[in-house]
């Protein structure tokens, strides 16, 4: 399944105050360990204490994930393109492209085979008081069922005593494609192992959201979240609301109203009232996906801690989902002489 001339290997970014623990299995971050307010270091992602159960799995139902170890995507970076394509289709310049339906009637995630599930080659690992490390993949034409070669690096790097920083490039060789990645971590602020996020709050920096139908597709629509569950334009409990929303939170956000910082925008704030630890987020991307881990049941992670349905959050920026076949929508197409860009900045403090 992934390319057996690379080695899967676990890298450590360590600036003396905040660790991650990377794999260059999807670009994976398996462990990211931060203070909270008594000054001791917890780590604050899920995931598994070997890089083992990242390397082969797929997306199935969520009662399989408990029998067979697997993983709903942790930690990773998603793509060719992230998140839903509606009936795993789309037509680009009149060419129509066809794509696996792993998540039926959808393709999810870049299909059955996705970089999320590729070992990618590193081209750059720096120790130091700026520690950093770029993987880069070359993604081929045909791949997934997706047009053109492209080659995308993704660069992690501890650009402060507590700030997290990923740039992601990709440019296509010689075909137009989509693209559209995301870093699919789970975030438990209190401690991947504590338990649910509901006493987590959340500041959503999005007027709107992108509603989806019955099979979690946008319908096309931009709806202001005012008056609506979706409403986090100020500072709330996730539990507050979360039951009004089917099973949980999985719905695009559109960020349109975040102050700006280095060119990124601020898209999300969380605070665990336990640790006093604050996850504020940056972005250059138009949308996110705030997603509760509504079908995580039962998943044996790190140190023997069971996983359970809102046992973490999600927090992909990314293109709009199924971006390709709805026009309104900011494109993801890149054309060939293109590059497509997209960073964030992961800052912790204590509040």
């Amino acid at each position: 399944m992934a390319d057996q001339s690379q080695k899967a290997e676990l890298f450590e970014l360590n600036n003396g105050t905040m660790q991650v623990l990377i794999t260059n299995v999807g670009c994976t971050i398996t462990s990211l360990s931060v203070p909270g307010k008594d000054g001791n270091l917890s780590d604050v992602v899920l995931g598994f204490d070997s890089i083992d159960p990242y390397q082969f799995f797929s997306w199935l139902p969520n009662s399989c994930w408990k029998q067979k170890g697997l993983a709903p995507y942790f930690g990773c970076i998603v793509g060719r393109v992230a998140n839903r394509i509606k009936d795993g289709k789309f037509t680009l310049d009149g060419i129509e492209y066809s794509l696996p339906i792993n998540n039926p009637p959808n393709s999810l995630h870049g299909g059955n085979v996705g970089f999320d599930k590729k070992v990618w080659e590193v081209v750059e690992y720096k120790k130091g008081e700026t520690p950093l490390i770029t993987f880069k993949y070359q993604s081929h034409d045909g791949e997934e069922g997706y047009p053109g070669d492209i080659t995308i690096t993704a660069t992690y790097t501890l650009t402060s005593k507590t700030t997290l920083r990923l740039d992601m490039e990709g440019v296509p060789k010689d075909k137009p494609t989509p693209i559209n990645l995301a870093q699919h971590t789970y975030w438990n602020i209190a401690g991947h192992n504590s338990g649910n996020i509901l006493d987590h709050s959340i500041q959503i920096w999005a007027n709107h959201i992108t509603p989806v139908d019955q099979n979690s597709i946008p319908t096309g629509e931009i709806m202001p979240v005012k008056g609506t569950p979706f409403d986090f334009t100020s500072e709330k409990r996730i539990g507050n609301t979360i039951n009004q929303v089917g099973i949980g939170y999985d719905h695009n956000y559109v960020l349109d109203c975040g102050d700006q910082k280095e060119g990124l925008k601020h898209a999300a704030k969380v605070r665990d009232p336990s640790s006093s630890r604050v996850l504020n987020l940056w972005t250059t991307a138009p949308g996110m996906q705030f997603y509760t881990a509504n079908y995580v049941d039962g998943v044996t992670g790190k140190g023997g801690a069971v996983y359970g349905k809102h046992s973490a959050l999600c927090l992909e920026t990314q293109g709009f989902p199924n971006a390709i076949n709805v026009p309104n929508f900011p494109s993801v197409v890149v054309r060939p002489g293109e590059k497509y860009q997209h960073s964030m900045l992961w800052e912790f403090s204590v509040e």
